[in-house]
């Protein structure tokens, strides 16, 4: 397949779907979760879930990068642009996060703080280039893929001696939220793990290996087109019906046009050289995980905006009628939270999964909020 329009091909759907159909077996369950909210959303518009026969589950994952930001990190960035009188860049989805008292980044732009919307982070090194008697800071998030970027932006603040621009440091890691699924006790209970395209394609499919050997979990890593995905679920079905009958778990690539064992080892030096591993980093709905998010090394440490104006991180409380948390965990979808859809909508979120086209939150209220799907 070359081109796009080969990905979402009709009657290749039927052909995998059908293939599934037979080979799941009526009396097992298949409880697969796509752990990457780029899936969630091709899962949802392209009604992904229909095509499976009954025994297929579908469970989504915490891998939406602002669904998982808990309310905290955004107070923090809030008090930055209003107690600081920074200059705090953010990509846009950002901007509508519920966090305390209230608030969201847009609104305290609307009251007064010095918020922007940026797509790179060229454009908030430009802002501090353009403005030097004021501080920015990048309000950084997301997952391995987006920290490369960073890494390319500390280290050209670093050459060219921009003393006003700093980061506000909040990419997490994928394995560690995998491993944090998988050894909570009582926690939900997985057949496989459709893993992240884009994630893959910088860290390889090598940190996978370790919930096939150590959890007997299979890992197939997909791309985000309906074709890919359907393909990973047949994947998936096949080793966990060699695992019942006394197979072993494996990692499967079906994104082999992006994603190699050992990943984008430039960018992975990269990000070695900048950032190293935090103790302990507080997910929305996974709680305070070892090892789980980065940090800037101390030679850099001059562009950690917690160090440069002391703003420490506060632990909130999620909104007590939101489902997020359970919705990251795979324990609940979005339907069964009692404001999804009415009270909780795009345009007025009260949880992060709202927020983000990733979330699954937006994406079935986007694709068929007033149905239930049968799995």
């Amino acid at each position: 397949m070359k081109y796009l329009d080969e990905f979402r091909n009709g009657e290749l759907a039927s052909i995998i779907a059908a293939n599934i159909a037979r080979e799941a077996c009526p009396a097992g369950i298949y409880r697969l979760m796509e752990f990457c909210g780029g899936h969630t959303h091709a899962i949802s518009r392209y009604g992904l879930a229909d095509l499976l026969p009954a025994p297929v589950r579908l469970i989504h994952g915490p891998g939406c990068p602002v669904c998982v930001l808990p309310i905290g990190r955004i107070d923090q960035a809030i008090r930055l642009a209003s107690d600081h009188g920074v200059i705090l860049c953010t990509y846009a989805d950002t901007l509508r996060v519920p966090a305390s008292g209230n608030l969201t980044l847009m609104r305290a732009k609307a009251a007064g703080s010095d918020v922007r919307m940026i797509y790179s982070t060229q454009d908030a090194l430009k802002i501090a280039r353009d403005n030097p008697e004021r501080q920015v800071v990048f309000l950084a998030i997301g997952f391995e893929t987006t920290t490369p970027p960073t890494a390319v932006a500390i280290k050209q603040a670093a050459a060219e001696g921009l003393k006003n621009f700093s980061i506000l440091c909040n990419h997490v890691l994928t394995p560690a939220a995998m491993h944090a699924i998988l050894d909570v006790e009582g926690s939900v209970s997985l057949d496989g793990f459709i893993g992240p395209a884009h994630v893959s394609t910088v860290i390889g499919s090598k940190p996978y290996e370790v919930f096939a050997t150590d959890y007997a979990k299979p890992v197939v890593i997909a791309g985000f087109e309906p074709l890919d995905v359907m393909q990973a679920i047949l994947m998936l079905i096949r080793q966990i019906n060699s695992q019942r009958n006394n197979g072993s778990a494996a990692v499967e690539n079906e994104f082999t046009r992006a994603v190699t064992r050992d990943g984008n080892q430039k960018a992975q030096v990269l990000v070695s050289e900048v950032f190293e591993l935090k103790d302990f980093f507080e997910w929305r709905g996974l709680g305070s995980l070892p090892n789980s998010a980065l940090k800037l090394r101390p030679e850099f440490a001059g562009y950690d905006a917690e160090i440069r104006f002391g703003v420490d991180y506060v632990a909130v409380p999620d909104h007590k009628a939101c489902e997020c948390a359970a919705i990251l965990r795979g324990e609940k979808r979005p339907q069964q939270c009692k404001i999804f859809g009415n009270v909780c909508t795009p345009e007025n979120p009260i949880g992060s999964c709202m927020v983000s086209s990733e979330g699954a939150c937006a994406a079935h209220y986007s694709y068929g909020r007033f149905r239930e799907v049968s799995n």
